[in-house]
Formats: structure tokens, C-alpha cells, sequence
């Protein structure tokens, strides 16, 4: 088929999970639960963290940004998937599309740098515990994250303009449920050396970079652990690093296995399902495995539903 300049494209095709009629409703109802658990358990956390002033801590500060981002994130693919089940359709607007990439891109790049921050928050606290509180001050914190905010508009900007450059030919089919960066570049009809170089490089320096950097913080973490005599301060301290390893290994274990599949033997199926842990299964579980794993965020849970209890 003939390319045609993107000015022309008005929209494309999103192939989603099944072309299956009868699979449809199931989809939809299961995709429907995990968008509500996600919502619902991330909005708990970020209202825990916020009313109780035992959780006023930089852990819990990241912790909250993190529960927004992934409300963000899960919003940014979820609602249209259901939309397009609900109306039998396919279709997104090449506006919606680029938009659905720039802010996919901005969510997915924020939830990276707050796993890496939270990893030097715990570095910090165990290692240098006695410098704590001056080193990791509210002032920066704010600027951390402020940073990875300004760090991730950039990025994402520049993405979604280079993306304005891209022609495709029309009725473009992408094989995936929502508009996935790599899936688009795939089916441009016109030369993408500059778009995947770009790709390239923000990878190697905003996904290795980080990757190094909680590696060599929990490096020194376990030195510090297997140094401590008190057992009781090796359990406190391990289980305050535990759930941000799961989620930690949840985040990068499922976007390392999409990366390496797609490079060896691209699989269009496998890589919608894969996706699916890191955009949708990670932000519902974020939740549970901080509230389950932490004795802290579960008395203030407590002390939250006994206030509401006794609320007149």
C-alpha cells in the first residue's frame, strides 16, 4: 500500500488482545476489575500516606507520587481499551494516538525514576541512618522529583515530535491495545533511523542508568544488613527494602523480557501480553505488596478505618 503523509492519516487500528467476538465480554469484565482494583488501591495508599502524619516520612512521600503515576499510567491505555471492547470498534485517532504515546512515555519513564529514588532513599536510611534527615530533606525530595517530572516532559516531547515526522499509510493496523512507541515505529512507512537512535539512547541512559544505580545502592544495603548484630534491626530494615524489591523486579523483570523479545524475534502476541505485567498487573499489585509487606502502611490503614468507624 501506498504511504501517504501523516497530515492524511486521520486515524488508526488497534488489533488488541483477541479479534474473538466471544472473547470480548470476558476482556472486558476482566480488564474493568483490574482498572478498578488498580484505582481503588492506589487511591488507599495515596490517602493513608497523606492523613497519616506517622507516614510524613520521604519513603512514603515517593511511595505516594509512585501510587499517582501508576493511577496515570493504568488510565492512560485502560479506559480507550474498554471503550473500543465496549463500542466494537478498533479505531483511535491519530491525535489520540501521539497523545496516548507522549503521556504512556512521560508515566511509564516517572514510575522508573521513582523506583530508582526510592532505592536511594533506602541506601540512605540504612546506610548513613544518622545523616538521614539532612540528606533526604523535603526540600530534596521535592527536587528529585521535580526533576524526573521535567526530565520525562522533555523526553516524551520530543518522542511525540518526532512522531509528527513519521508518514503511514492508511488504515495502519498496530498490533497491540493501546499505542505502544515501538509497535508505531514498526508500521511507519517512512525512515525511523532517527526515531530508533533516539530510542536507543534514552533507553541506555534512563532504563540501564537506573538499573545500575538500585543495583549498586542494594549492593551496599546488603553490606550494611550482614553487618548489623541485632537481628531485629536486620528484619526492620529488610522488611522496609522487600516490597520495593518485588515491585522493583515486577517493573523491570516484565520490560526487560518485552525489550529482549522483541530485538531476538519480534511476536507481536507475545509482547501485548508481556506489556500487559508492567502497564496494567504492576500498578494493581504496587498496592498490596506495600500494604501486606509493611507494618507501618497497615496500622495506618487501621487507624484510617477505625476513624472512619467511629466518625459520627
Amino acid at each position: 500500500m501506498e504511504a501517504e503523509n501523516h497530515t492524511a492519516i486521520e486515524q488508526f487500528f488497534l488489533i488488541g488482545l483477541s479479534e474473538d467476538p466471544e472473547m470480548q465480554s470476558i476482556l472486558f469484565g476482566l480488564f474493568m476489575s483490574m482498572f478498578l482494583v488498580t484505582m481503588l488501591g492506589n487511591l488507599l495508599i495515596i490517602l493513608v500516606t497523606s492523613c497519616d502524619s506517622h507516614l510524613h516520612t520521604p519513603m512514603y512521600f515517593f511511595l505516594c507520587n509512585l501510587s499517582f503515576v501508576d493511577i496515570c499510567l493504568t488510565s492512560t491505555t485502560i479506559p480507550k481499551m474498554l471503550v473500543n471492547i465496549y463500542m466494537h470498534t478498533m479505531e483511535i485517532s491519530y491525535t489520540e494516538c501521539l497523545t496516548q504515546v507522549y503521556f504512556f512515555n512521560n508515566f511509564l519513564g516517572m514510575d522508573n525514576f521513582l523506583l530508582t529514588i526510592m532505592a536511594y532513599d533506602r541506601f540512605v536510611a540504612i546506610c548513613h541512618p544518622l545523616n538521614y534527615t539532612v540528606i533526604m530533606n523535603p526540600h530534596v525530595c521535592g527536587l528529585l522529583v521535580l526533576l524526573s517530572w521535567i526530565i520525562m516532559f522533555w523526553v516524551s516531547l520530543i518522542h511525540m515530535l518526532l512522531m509528527k515526522q513519521l508518514s503511514f499509510s492508511i488504515n495502519t493496523e498496530i498490533p497491540h491495545f493501546f499505542c505502544e512507541l515501538t509497535e508505531l515505529l514498526r508500521v511507519a512507512r517512512s525512515d525511523t533511523h532517527i526515531n530508533n537512535f533516539f530510542l536507543y539512547l534514552v533507553t541506555a541512559l534512563l532504563g540501564v542508568f537506573p538499573v545500575i544505580g538500585i543495583a549498586f545502592s542494594y549492593f551496599h544495603i546488603v553490606s550494611a544488613l550482614l553487618k548489623m548484630s541485632s537481628i531485629g534491626n536486620k528484619y526492620k530494615a529488610f522488611s522496609t527494602c522487600g516490597s520495593h524489591l518485588c515491585v522493583v523486579s515486577l517493573f523491570y523483570g516484565t520490560g526487560f523480557v518485552v525489550h529482549l523479545s522483541s530485538s531476538i524475534a519480534h511476536s507481536s502476541q507475545r509482547n501485548t501480553i508481556t506489556s500487559i505485567m508492567y502497564t496494567v498487573v504492576t500498578p494493581m499489585l504496587n498496592p498490596f505488596i506495600y500494604s501486606l509487606r509493611n507494618k507501618d502502611v497497615k496500622g495506618a490503614l487501621g487507624r484510617l478505618l477505625r476513624r472512619v468507624h467511629f466518625c459520627p
